[in-house]
């Protein structure tokens, strides 16, 4: 079991396979010419199943393949099946313009969730956001993914003066459609120009949500990121991730370990435990997980407290969330 010095069991695994991406969001990725890591940089397909075996040992109930965007791995299938023999719970994080490249690989390996980013319903707000004319193509692979009928949830950034406008579009598609909307309030990354003018928060969500639906709210599971709602008479469901102005830290059960093999105990942590490099070397890998998991924090990697407004991004220590895995 692995357990912080707060007693919170980690038992989820978030495995980002590559830094590499065929959007380029704005808020993920920063907007000078990145530099992408090269592939001996990266785990390689046994170093991550070796990595992922250990972690399962050790509790982990649950693998999340995110990026990056996973799927422009080449290896991405050898991959997932690989994981999928783990008796895990395997879902995975994409930007879904190649889910139906992958969808037999996704369904073999026993994938029972699938999260799409998409922070846009229009068009040309889509090419503006991503920098990429793809957005019919997503849309296509978000209705395959519920004809397959897996688990799916859509990630909503959403921005102040970009797309609030929208949350009643999104919370619609919940009509008719067993999918969950997830609506993500904007978090300072290096190089995502984050301000705090931007975020646009659970309450304003609730309120903006309230203009045209009667919502209830849904019961809360163990170590939930989110807090769930409903419009009655909706086959669908939202959720709003409050990261910014109500940090759900006291219940975390979540690690992070970066494509180039760094293990990360909280999305805003400014340490790092470099696992790969520990594993080309022969050495004892247990003991460096346990220890950079004794250092967690208490909330938000004990970079800023719970009022966002007075973050200052220049004194953030952390990487690009490209860099991180989403």
């Amino acid at each position: 079991m692995i357990q912080d010095r707060f007693g919170r069991v980690h038992d989820y695994l978030r495995i980002s396979l590559t830094d590499h991406c065929n959007l380029r969001c704005f808020y993920c990725m920063p907007e000078e010419k990145y530099a992408f890591a090269p592939a001996s940089r990266l785990m390689q397909t046994e170093e991550i199943n070796t990595l992922a075996k250990l972690f399962v040992s050790q509790g982990v109930k649950k693998i999340r393949l995110t990026g990056g965007e996973p799927l422009v791995r080449k290896d991405a299938p050898e991959i997932i099946a690989c994981l999928g023999q783990l008796g895990i719970e395997l879902a995975i994080t994409t930007n879904g313009i190649r889910i139906d490249e992958m969808m037999d690989e996704l369904i073999q390996a026993n994938v029972k969730a699938i999260n799409i980013s998409l922070d846009t319903l229009e068009r040309e707000k889509f090419l503006k956001i991503t920098r990429r004319d793809l957005f019919d193509r997503v849309k296509r692979n978000i209705d395959l993914a519920l004809q397959h009928q897996i688990r799916l949830k859509i990630n909503v950034v959403v921005m102040k003066g970009l797309n609030e406008n929208e949350i009643l579009d999104f919370i619609e598609l919940t009509r008719d459609n067993r999918l969950e909307i997830r609506f993500i309030e904007f978090m300072p990354f290096s190089g995502n120009r984050w301000t705090s003018n931007q975020v646009f928060t659970l309450q304003e969500i609730l309120l903006k949500a309230a203009e045209r639906y009667e919502i209830i709210p849904l019961p809360q599971e163990p170590n939930d990121t989110s807090k769930k709602y409903k419009v009655p008479g909706y086959i669908g469901s939202f959720a709003v991730i409050s990261t910014m102005s109500e940090p759900f830290c006291g219940t975390c059960n979540r690690m992070r370990l970066t494509a180039d093999g760094k293990l990360k105990n909280c999305l805003f942590s400014k340490g790092e435990t470099d696992l790969l490099t520990a594993l080309r070397n022969g050495e004892e890998i247990l003991p460096l997980i346990q220890q950079n998991i004794n250092e967690k924090a208490k909330a938000l990697g004990g970079q800023f407290s719970g009022v966002f407004e007075s973050i200052d991004t220049a004194a953030l220590e952390n990487r690009s969330m490209i860099t991180i895995g989403g």
